[in-house]
């Protein structure tokens, strides 16, 4: 079972995969960092750092020596559709965004390559209305090239992720291959929508306590730039779990300093040691969480956790980009539950 990746980052789709059982044949990105990860773990055979618009699929399977590939994975990296964009006046949206390229690229791909299957993800707001036209692109080019497709939007918290991260999938199979994906169903559940019927056999998500507790140690340089900047004190305030609106009349604060809604909602935003992180964006900053419970800054070994990558999985490049990869990724450990799934439903005679 053979995967060809692309967009592939710090290689969190690629490693997913991995885990189920593929073959990584040939992995590619435009940064080099990511490009230093994935040589790094060797994830893969090849890796290519590149950019998409540069890459001749034809020519790259006779280079790859495969006549067919098993699957084309990838996540079209995704600011357009991402919920800052609802703050970013300044920045178009979905097709008329000036990266909507590495969604055309993607089923570029997909029609030069002809996978038997194709794994899309982006982030949950792809189907938001204001980005429709890129979810009917989606739905048109997928009909086009032949492929029943589908799709929903998953909190990877209930696939046994620390966090709760929600990510829009969306599967394609080859109409000669099969019938369509059935995705496989959550395996934890989120206590305050407990079902006690249909989540018996669920076990409780997952905890940034015991995800990361045993990483809390004191370093002396936590104390050269802490976190919250000039709003470290009201960090301080902030029960663990809460954000900036903690600070804020509608929660009954005596001396309101903020106004409802009237920042990112990662602004000051503290974890919770007894529910999964929030999600863990790509930049870095001094006042956007999640922070650490102790009014901290979380750790590259401790984001890795909470993004689900092994201890031992190394990200090379600075800080910001080590951060930047692994905000970006996809859990290894929910992909790893979807490229089961279809190993089980279309390779049963690979297994």
């Amino acid at each position: 079972m053979n995967v060809l990746s692309i967009y592939s980052g710090g290689g969190g789709i690629d490693l997913g995969f991995k885990k189920a059982g593929f073959e990584i044949l040939y992995s590619t990105d435009y940064e080099e960092a990511s490009c230093e990860t994935l040589k790094l773990n060797n994830v893969g055979n090849i890796v290519e750092c590149n950019d998409i618009r540069n890459i001749d699929f034809l020519a790259l399977l006779n280079k790859i020596g495969e006549n067919e590939i098993d699957c084309l994975v990838g996540g079209p990296p995704c600011p357009a559709y991402s919920k800052s964009r609802f703050y970013r006046k300044d920045k178009k949206r979905a097709l008329e965004d000036e990266n909507s390229f590495t969604l055309f690229e993607y089923f570029r791909a997909v029609k030069e390559v002809n996978p038997k299957i194709f794994f899309f993800e982006n982030v949950h707001g792809f189907i938001y209305k204001p980005h429709r036209p890129a979810f009917d692109y989606l739905e048109k080019k997928s009909e086009e090239l032949g492929y029943h497709i589908t799709y929903d939007t998953f909190n990877t918290a209930e696939y046994g992720v620390p966090q709760t991260r929600k990510r829009f999938i969306c599967v394609g199979v080859r109409k000669d291959i099969g019938e369509a994906f059935q995705f496989p169903s959550p395996t934890h559940y989120i206590p305050d929508k407990f079902n006690p019927i249909k989540d018996k056999n669920k076990k409780h998500w997952i905890t940034c306590e015991e995800a990361i507790g045993d990483l809390d140690y004191d370093l002396p340089e936590d104390e050269y730039m802490q976190a919250g900047s000039k709003h470290k004190d009201l960090l301080k305030e902030i029960p663990p779990g809460d954000n900036y609106l903690y600070f804020t009349s509608k929660r009954g604060y005596p001396n309101p300093k903020f106004k409802w809604r009237s920042r990112y909602w990662s602004f000051l935003l503290k974890l919770s040691p007894d529910r999964p992180s929030w999600t863990i964006q790509a930049s870095f900053s001094n006042n956007m969480g999640p922070f650490h419970w102790k009014n901290r800054f979380l750790r590259i070994n401790e984001i890795k956790r909470i993004q689900t990558f092994d201890d031992d999985y190394n990200f090379s490049g600075d800080f910001k980009e080590q951060w930047r990869q692994i905000g970006n990724a996809v859990p290894p450990v929910f992909v790893e539950a979807i490229a089961t799934a279809i190993k089980n439903q279309y390779f049963k005679d690979s297994i």
